[in-house]
């Protein structure tokens, strides 16, 4: 893997990590969660536990696709504990605002997100949205 492919997996990974702490409260659901994703975007083992002592400078995705996938990965995590905090929704609206997502777009999903089992929008119900506010 090069290491721009790799340093946007450390980053998008290092953002789950920052959103599971944001409610101060240590999940293993959420660790767990948070392994699962870096096995699938084959981070290491070692890079990963990395992730938790080291600063990583942020590298949104560079197409659109690839960054609402990435919210959605953080709509997700924040929901996997079945809690969301305060912290967490003010979190995610600022990276959907850094990764360059419309925020009425990224306020519409964590609006309606609980209307959906296990507070997972669809995949065809994100596109429609993020396609409606699209610049």
């Amino acid at each position: 893997m090069d290491d721009k492919k790799k340093n946007e997996r450390l980053s998008l990974l290092s953002d789950l990590i920052k959103l599971a702490k944001a409610d101060n409260d240590d999940s293993t659901i959420e660790f767990d969660f948070l392994l699962k994703l870096a096995i699938q975007m084959d981070v290491s083992k070692e890079d990963f536990k990395l992730l938790f002592e080291e600063y990583i400078a942020f590298h949104p995705p560079v197409f659109e696709h690839d960054r609402i996938i990435q919210f959605q990965r953080l709509v997700l995590m924040m929901n996997v504990d079945q809690h969301v905090a305060k912290e967490e929704l003010d979190y995610i609206r600022e990276l959907g605002i850094k990764m360059g997502l419309h925020p009425s777009a990224t306020d519409e999903v964590l609006k309606i997100m609980g209307d959906f089992p296990n507070s997972i929008v669809p995949p065809e119900k994100l596109i429609t949205i993020f396609k409606t506010f699209h610049n």
